[in-house]
């Protein structure tokens, strides 16, 4: 028989890599929001659960309980073969640790496959992961970096995390790069999906001595970042970068690709052209209509994105308007600078820890 697995013990086992975990919801369920690793073996079909939920409801829980079995008969080899094939420890689930994960279980451990299933399914998961965002303290100190838009934050960060550094991507959680034209080219995530991936990510690193993350707002596309995150950038330890408005210009294009997303990006564009000058933003909308795109994004810079940092940064206070920007001509440029800045700021946080009554 199938054993029922706490949250508690599956988030062990997955943090040693010691367990597949298999959603047995439908594919638009898993493609909502789901454990993050899991894998989906769905138990039904969108189709086939939506048939089975209009029978529960306008006929009968029988009716709907026998059309269920009918549908799963048919397909029963299949989803056994599937769940063969899968080596080592196994955990089901769905969205409550009802009908679909308990009957799963059962025929495969009928079948001779063990199996378990988390106990309380998706919904469980998703309260544990709302109480520990809602009540986590987090020691690691916060490393910010600042710079205007096209900067690079984003990759410099990514090549930092590459060499092995605590890197938080919260753009890349959150599947949008947190500007209008932010989703562009992107699948821009939910805020479970959100809150799930960057719990990961918390816990990975909540015995480092620091994390390094990008200045965003509190909210990013569709997603909010958690209150203790916010309060932790704030008071954090930023780091400022600097480039030229040409290097910024090519970042931009690399990363949102307009030629490749051109209506796109003149839609994103449309929906904050009344906050521009009307001639430029007129200039603006003529270079991304013709695709002169590299003009479009000197203008967006200099007659939008750059006054709202500008105002953005003036709300950090003294301390902030005193810092010496690192300045670089290329992305691969920055990152060994910014990494010899992270070394220094390390030395001199551990110093002043050290001198600190009773440390």
């Amino acid at each position: 028989m199938f054993q029922d697995i706490s949250i508690e013990k599956l988030n062990e086992l997955r943090g040693k890599n010691e367990i597949t975990v298999i959603d047995v919801r439908s594919p638009s369920e898993y493609a909502e929001s789901t454990i993050p690793g899991s894998i989906n073996i769905p138990f039904f079909t969108d189709e086939e659960r939506a048939e089975i939920g209009t029978l529960y409801k306008q006929v009968s829980i029988q009716t709907a309980k026998e059309r269920g079995l009918e549908i799963m008969s048919a397909k029963l080899p299949a989803f056994v073969k599937k769940f063969a094939e899968i080596q080592g420890n196994k955990a089901v689930f769905c969205w409550r640790g009802g009908m679909r994960s308990r009957t799963t279980a059962t025929v495969l451990s009928l079948m001779g496959i063990h199996v378990y299933r988390l106990d309380g399914g998706y919904r469980a998961y998703r309260r544990w992961v709302v109480e520990t965002l809602g009540t986590m303290e987090f020691p690691p100190e916060v490393y910010v970096l600042h710079g205007y838009t096209g900067t690079g934050k984003t990759e410099i960060l990514r090549a930092l995390k590459d060499k092995g550094y605590p890197v938080v991507d919260l753009e890349g959680l959150a599947g949008h790069r947190g500007s209008i034209f932010g989703e562009i080219g992107l699948r821009s995530h939910n805020q479970k999906t959100f809150d799930a991936l960057l719990l990961e990510e918390l816990l990975r690193y909540r015995h480092e001595p620091f994390i390094l993350i990008e200045a965003e707002s509190k909210r990013i596309g569709k997603v909010i970042l958690p209150e203790f995150l916010i309060d932790k950038k704030e008071k954090g330890t930023h780091i400022l970068l600097d480039a030229a408005t040409d290097l910024r210009v090519r970042n931009i294009i690399n990363d949102y690709g307009p030629t490749e997303h051109a209506e796109q990006s003149l839609q994103a564009f449309r929906q904050i052209k009344s906050r521009i000058h009307t001639p430029v933003a007129q200039e603006i909308e003529t270079c991304l209509l013709s695709g002169n795109y590299e003009r479009a994004v000197e203008l967006l810079l200099a007659y939008y994105y750059d006054p709202r940092y500008a105002h953005t940064a003036s709300s950090y206070g003294e301390e902030f308007q005193k810092l010496e920007p690192i300045s670089f001509d290329t992305l691969e440029q920055a990152v060994p600078l910014v990494e010899e800045h992270i070394r220094k700021l390390s030395s001199r946080n551990r110093l002043n820890r050290q001198e600190q009554p009773g440390a």
